[in-house]
């Protein structure tokens, strides 16, 4: 369903893009490839006097990890296309191989702020590395799939409001872990909700 029309008239002015992509290697190991590309609707001058032409990538960075299949990173790179001041920008990109070693699942983010902040780092790329947690967890979905333990508490209970334990998800589609009232009571009083389906 889409965003209803605005109220008012309104003119673009920028775009973010962000992309990743992941892939299965033949070493046993994953590959997430993330992309971020800013761009303006509109011409400006640089301070170089030169005019900026809308639509041009201000900023396009591309970072690539290879996870294991504990989501450690077990090598990164980064690269750039375009950044607003070229090769001053550019020179960071060695340092984001110190994502090698660092857990997608255990305080990644954190790990990040704290080895790629203020001038250590790029804001644009540490920003594009915080996708990578949950991309991580969409690409080892199926993996995960195959390898259930019906005795173990899948993970992502209680992550988001619709998996909330207490829930009608929940109760529907994990009976089990349910900590609700009973599942007969939870579908009656969701009996006029749309059906939810598993899909993570």
């Amino acid at each position: 369903m889409p965003l209803p029309p605005p109220e008012y008239p309104r003119q673009p002015l920028h775009t973010r893009s962000i992309r990743v992509q992941s892939y299965a290697r033949d070493d046993g190991h994953w590959d997430l490839e993330a992309e971020l590309i800013d761009a303006k609707a509109y011409d400006f001058p640089k301070s170089d006097g030169k005019m900026f032409k809308a639509g041009q990538p201000i900023h396009h960075m591309h970072l690539r990890i290879t996870i294991d299949e504990n989501f450690l990173i077990v090598a990164a790179q980064a690269v750039y296309d375009a950044a607003p001041y070229g090769g001053h920008c550019m020179a960071i990109e060695p340092a984001y191989t110190d994502l090698i070693g660092m857990n997608l699942l255990k305080g990644f983010r954190r790990q990040v702020k704290e080895r790629f902040g203020h001038v250590d780092g790029c804001t644009h790329m540490t920003e594009l590395s915080q996708v990578l947690p949950t991309a991580a967890v969409q690409t080892m979905a199926n993996r995960r799939r195959q390898e259930t333990n019906p005795n173990r508490r899948p993970f992502q209970l209680d992550g988001c409001h619709a998996l909330s334990t207490d829930g009608p998800v929940v109760a529907e589609h994990y009976p089990k872990w349910y900590t609700g009232g009973s599942t007969e009571a939870s579908a009656d009083s969701s009996s006029d909700s749309p059906s939810f389906s598993h899909t993570s």
